[in-house]
């Protein structure tokens, strides 16, 4: 078990967390089948969108998916709404998780686009894709900034 406890100082209602959560066993197809995918972007999508969080971006992998993530005021367990929605998927769609996930606090606007630039090029540096763009599995608000600034004088 990972401790998720941040210092007392920080709320974390005003944060914004880097999440990555894996599959087990690792190696194999769990999230990026067509339908499944589509499930599990579309859970994201709906607790957006009812305020359980905000996400900024979210991107499947074959065997895990990378978050960055806001939670609202009425949240003051975050950790148990992560929990809530991987089992929600475990019982929904057969998902099997390892049992707990990497959280990262982003500290400043820097780390926000470095963090966002890490979740969009994984599946290029894992071969999956030639260009972030062309990743189907990923989902972000239609309110958000376009990711393309962030890439601006990128090699592609």
């Amino acid at each position: 078990m990972l401790p998720h406890e941040p210092p007392s100082w920080i709320d974390p209602a005003q944060e914004i967390w880097f999440l990555t959560l894996v599959c087990q066993p690792r190696g194999r197809d769990h999230l990026t089948d067509p339908a499944v995918a589509a499930a599990v972007l579309d859970s994201v999508r709906w607790r957006h969108e009812h305020g359980h969080w905000y996400a900024h971006l979210f991107l499947l992998m074959p065997d895990h998916c990378h978050a960055v993530l806001s939670f609202g005021k009425d949240r003051e367990n975050w950790v148990k709404t992560v929990r809530h929605w991987k089992h929600w998927l475990a019982a929904q769609h057969g998902i099997s998780w390892q049992i707990d996930f990497f959280d990262h606090r982003l500290r400043n606007d820097e780390s926000f686009e470095e963090k966002v630039r890490y979740v969009l090029e994984n599946p290029v540096r894992a071969g999956l894709a030639a260009h972030w763009e062309q990743w189907p599995h990923r989902w972000s608000p239609p309110d958000a900034p376009p990711f393309t600034g962030f890439f601006t004088g990128l090699p592609r």
